[in-house]
């Protein structure tokens, strides 16, 4: 057990608990086992959380000026979640997020964040082309959609992500953003022992500055157990195959009520109905009979670690077009070892019989059969 005390009942204005309390809440309730780091993560987690509060909180203020402008001493220090794979990161900052209802806030994946970025940028100067610097109305408008911002999957690879972080974020901080995020690399080894790493380190200097970094050094994976040893493609898809997903949903997600997402996607957004830190939830026809393609399946299989899909129908030349979605579907959550459940009318190898199209996906029936092998189901998710 924990050598924390329990945390006394804190509860804002705003009728949320906080992380370290819901974190509490799910182990008594069997839907998490309790893990010593990961009680120490929500702690600090709360330790913010709780701090945003008071400000929110204090009479008469508005959360514009009690976040937006004050003086950087006055703002409370950001966490940085690091551990390995599978360690319970974005659950925790999720839970965070969840109760941090006090203040305008937005939770993102740092690679669709940074597409944003340059995306907005392209666009500010093609609309003011005598504009010397874009980054202050860039900050500017990131900081007035979101005072927290939760950044799963901290990562820098890419030279142009890393030539605009700096300066954008020092502009962040001096607008009084407050951030979160997980990553598996530690500050000093983010963009370690590339082209220009020598630039880039007064940015790491700059996270260490205004974030405190909290390690998850659990010797275990949760993330590899959620599934093995359970079946992963359900046939046929009736109300028993529904009750079974629904069984692995809440597995998946630790129990967490599912939201609605939406992914940014080459300037679309991509709308996710049902969706949770490590899982999302689809019927076929929302993801297959809809104008989706490549790039909206890399965004799904890279979001998220798992998917789960009710309702796959048999295929053939009559609904190819289906089909081939679904084919491209397939490749992209294998690329990225997205875990799949599903339910299906048939075995992957009779879902596309015959006609046009049938040697085609021969090649994704191999890989939905492999999909559920123990192998696959153990191998760390590459989003």
């Amino acid at each position: 057990m924990s050598d924390l005390p329990p945390p006394a009942p804190v509860v804002t204005a705003f009728g949320k608990p906080g992380p370290l309390a819901a974190y509490r809440g799910r182990v008594a309730r069997g839907l998490l086992d309790e893990d010593p780091e990961q009680l120490r993560a929500a702690a600090r987690l709360d330790e913010l959380w709780q701090a945003l509060s008071q400000r929110a909180d204090t009479p008469g203020s508005r959360l514009s000026r009690l976040l937006g402008r004050r003086p950087r001493q006055a703002l409370p220090r950001g966490v940085y979640l690091v551990g390995a794979v599978g360690r319970g990161k974005s659950m925790l900052m999720d839970l965070f997020f969840d109760q941090a209802s006090m203040l305008p806030k937005r939770r993102i994946h740092f690679h669709r964040f940074m597409q944003e970025v340059h995306a907005r940028v392209h666009r500010l100067k093609r609309a003011q082309p005598d504009l010397a610097d874009p980054i202050p109305p860039l900050a500017d408008a990131v900081a007035a959609e979101a005072a927290l911002l939760c950044f799963d999957e901290f990562q820098v690879n890419d030279i142009a992500d890393a030539m605009i972080l700096g300066r954008l974020f020092d502009a962040l901080f001096a607008r009084g953003v407050v951030i979160v995020a997980t990553s598996n690399t530690l500050p000093e080894q983010l963009f370690q022992n590339r082209p220009g790493s020598d630039a880039f380190k007064p940015f790491i200097a700059r996270i260490r500055e205004e974030l405190d970094t909290v390690p998850l050094d659990s010797p275990r994976d949760y993330r590899r157990g959620q599934l093995r040893g359970l079946p992963t493609w359900h046939v046929p898809a009736d109300d028993r195959a529904e009750r079974a997903l629904d069984d692995a949903f809440g597995r998946l997600t630790g129990g967490e009520p599912p939201h609605a997402e939406a992914l940014e996607v080459m300037g679309r957004r991509l709308a996710v109905p049902v969706a949770c830190a490590e899982a999302a939830r689809f019927d076929f026809d929302a993801l297959c009979a809809q104008a989706l393609g490549a790039g909206d399946y890399l965004a799904l299989a890279t979001r998220f670690p798992s998917l789960v899909i009710d309702g796959i129908p048999r295929l053939g030349p009559e609904n190819f077009d289906l089909a081939r979605r679904f084919i491209v579907l397939v490749d992209a959550l294998y690329e990225a070892r997205t875990k799949l459940v599903a339910s299906a009318a048939d075995q992957p190898d009779r879902i596309y019989r015959r006609g046009e199209g049938a040697e085609a996906f021969e090649r994704t029936a191999s890989r939905l059969e492999e999909m559920q092998t123990e192998a696959y189901l153990a191998l760390p998710h590459l989003g």
